[in-house]
């Protein structure tokens, strides 16, 4: 079956999921034991997705916060009829042998720290975006891959919708002619989050596990369960939240590897509130002298551009292609005449903040499960997923300190003569909690 009459004609949700491409061998091979980190949100997709893979068992569900693990067990439960473990502390139990994987979907801040643990632990690992909460940490989870031999994908999604790829294909095979700048956006319209008051820690959440590897900060009744986002001690911002995505795909397109030059022009605009990072933020990257990207971000004003919230165009020297946020193209040639398109009929373009719905994350999931299985490719490994998250920390360095860095694209985009730039290049762990390999 031709890839666009597969797409046209095929759902991927519930039972649907037997056409996607590699479901057959997925599903005469063994069992594959998962253990979800994190169900207040993104990790509850991962629940779903999980839950339509034959021979996966979710066999145990972690979190802090009981409201959160109550509704992480009910799904899979709902989903799949089996009630998974419920786990407070995921450490206790990464030397179960039922364990064949960890997925990741807690705060930024615990992304690395429990990636390495499960890697050093034998558990292959599907970590969210970001990989890491600043540079070196995904630094340090590529290293943790590569000396205990393990698995790990980032989830970035769009390295596995068959449109986008199919979208790099066609820009690599030279449809739009050489390549050399791409422009990305998102677009919201967030509310503030006012000025939190220090309050007693809720009885459901162990606060300080919550925190883990971060300082320790007093808890406040703005912070949980998603506001955490915007406060640089947990979170990483809309650069990292969402900006990954798109600057992502334009570094795909490009085939760019680390930048030789990062500005950042922005702030927090919309409100005066407890808000830490940016609302407004416009990031430009260029990669030597023939390449260029920006990505522009409102958290708080979704004045959509060409008519979507989020997405990126490719601009070549012969012709343009555009995203508009899903699993769909449309490429123009040098006279702005439309000369092909391909989008997938299910999808539409309105903004989920958690994540593109189960029909799309099911093709990154299950290829991270054939990978375990059968060897196949990880569409997302560890070493690409963080040089997109690169883009984003250099982003937010080149905001917080206010000054234009230049890089080492030959060293891993390390900071150049900089020495305030350079110390955001890691960052300060709570006494006892600094990752090791």
């Amino acid at each position: 079956m031709q890839r666009r009459d597969f797409i046209r004609n095929t759902s991927l949700m519930g039972t649907g999921i037997a056409a996607i491409p590699g479901y057959l061998k997925a599903n005469r091979n063994r069992r594959i034991g998962i253990a979800v980190l994190g169900t207040n949100g993104r990790g509850l997709a991962h629940i779903e997705a999980y839950s339509k893979i034959p021979n996966v068992e979710i066999a145990y569900i972690c979190d802090v916060e009981q409201h959160a693990l109550d509704k992480g067990i009910n799904l899979a439960k709902k989903l799949t009829g089996h009630t998974p473990k419920a786990i407070q502390d995921f450490r206790t139990i990464l030397d179960k042998k039922d364990i064949d994987a960890v997925s990741i979907a807690t705060p930024d801040h615990w992304h690395t720290p429990a990636a390495i643990l499960a890697c050093e632990a034998g558990k292959h690992v599907y970590v969210e975006k970001p990989c890491g909460h600043n540079p070196a940490e995904g630094e340090m989870l590529i290293a943790a891959a590569k000396k205990y031999d393990r698995l790990v994908q980032m989830g970035n999604q769009r390295r596995s919708w068959p449109h986008i790829i199919e979208a790099m294909n066609l820009i690599h095979s030279g449809v739009i002619g050489d390549v050399y700048f791409g422009k990305g956006w998102y677009a919201n319209n967030r509310t503030s989050i006012g000025h939190g008051k220090p309050v007693q820690v809720p009885s459901s959440l162990d606060w300080a596990l919550w925190q883990g590897p971060a300082p320790r900060k007093q808890y406040r009744d703005n912070l949980v369960p998603y506001n955490w986002h915007w406060f640089w001690n947990w979170g990483t911002g809309e650069a990292c939240n969402n900006g990954t995505h798109e600057i992502d795909c334009m570094r795909w397109a490009l085939k760019a590897e680390f930048p030789s030059k990062v500005t950042s022009a922005g702030g927090r605009y919309a409100f005066h509130d407890d808000w830490q990072t940016t609302d407004t933020q416009v990031m430009s990257y260029e990669f030597g002298e023939d390449k260029a990207i920006t990505w522009e971000s409102r958290s708080c004003n979704n004045y959509p551009v060409e008519g979507a919230g989020r997405g990126f165009i490719i601009y070549g020297k012969k012709g343009t292609l555009v995203n508009l946020g899903g699993d769909d193209y449309k490429i123009f040639d040098q006279h702005n005449k439309l000369i092909k398109a391909n989008s997938d009929a299910t999808q539409t373009n309105t903004l989920n903040t958690l994540g593109p719905g189960a029909s799309l994350d099911a093709y990154h999931f299950l290829n991270f499960i054939n990978a375990i299985r059968n060897g196949e490719k990880l569409n997302s490994p560890i070493t690409e997923g963080h040089k997109s998250v690169l883009l984003c920390h250099l982003g937010n360095i080149a905001q917080r300190t206010g000054h234009t860095l230049h890089c080492d694209p030959a060293n891993g985009g390390k900071i150049l003569h900089d020495e305030e730039a350079s110390d955001l290049w890691n960052r300060k762990y709570e006494d006892g909690w600094q990752p090791k390999i």
